[in-house]
C-alpha cells in the first residue's frame, strides 16, 4: 500500500513537472514556429524519420548546410531534416570566423524552424524534449555545438543522437537514416 501511493505521488509529481516545463509527452505533440512565419507541425511527419539540427548563420561550418540538403533530397521519401536556427554558439564579436552566412548561401528546401535557444536556462521545449531522457525516453545529452544531429525514427522515438562533428554525409548518418 505504501509502495502503492508513493508510485501515484512519484507519477503525480512528474505530470505536473512535465506541465510546468509546457513539453509534450510526444514529439508529434509539437508545433514549431517556421523560419519564414508559419507553423510546422510535426503530426505531419509520422511514418518519416527525422532529423532534427540546431543550425546557424554565422559558423564556418556552413558548408553542412549543402550536406544536409543532399541528405534530403536523397531520402526524402523517408526522411525529412528540420534545421533550428540559433545563435547560441556565436563566436566572439570581430572575429574573422563571425561571418555572417545565411541558409539561402546552399538553397535549403528542407523546413527551417524561427530562432531558438538550444542551451539552458531558455531552452525551447523541443530541446528539453530532445535532450532529456525523462521525456524522450532514451538518452540524456547536451548540445555542445552548432549541427548536433537527432535522428528520430518513424515511430517518434528518438534512436540517435550525433555530434556536431559528424558530419550529415558519415557512414553512421546515413546506415541510421537507410535502417
Amino acid at each position: 500500500m505504501v509502495k502503492l501511493r508513493l508510485f501515484l505521488l512519484l507519477n503525480i509529481f512528474c505530470l505536473f513537472a512535465n506541465a510546468q516545463e509546457n513539453v509534450p509527452a510526444s514529439i508529434y505533440d509539437f508545433k514549431i514556429p517556421a523560419h519564414q512565419g508559419e507553423a510546422i507541425d510535426l503530426s505531419q511527419y509520422r511514418g518519416r524519420k527525422i532529423l532534427m539540427v540546431n543550425v546557424t548563420a554565422q559558423d564556418d561550418r556552413n558548408r553542412e548546410y549543402a550536406q544536409l540538403e543532399e541528405l534530403y533530397q536523397k531520402h526524402k521519401d523517408k526522411l525529412v531534416i528540420i534545421g533550428f536556427l540559433t545563435e547560441d554558439f556565436l563566436t566572439e564579436p570581430g572575429s574573422k570566423k563571425n561571418k555572417p552566412l545565411t541558409f539561402r548561401t546552399y538553397e535549403v528546401t528542407f523546413p527551417l524552424a524561427a530562432k531558438i535557444k538550444v542551451r539552458e536556462p531558455e531552452m525551447a521545449p523541443v530541446y528539453r524534449w530532445l535532450t532529456q531522457k525523462k521525456y524522450n525516453k532514451f538518452m540524456d545529452t547536451e548540445v555542445k555545438w552548432d549541427f548536433q544531429k537527432y535522428l528520430i525514427n518513424e515511430k517518434g522515438e528518438l534512436i540517435a543522437e550525433f555530434d556536431p562533428k559528424i558530419r550529415p554525409n558519415s557512414p553512421e548518418i546515413i546506415a541510421a537514416v537507410e535502417k
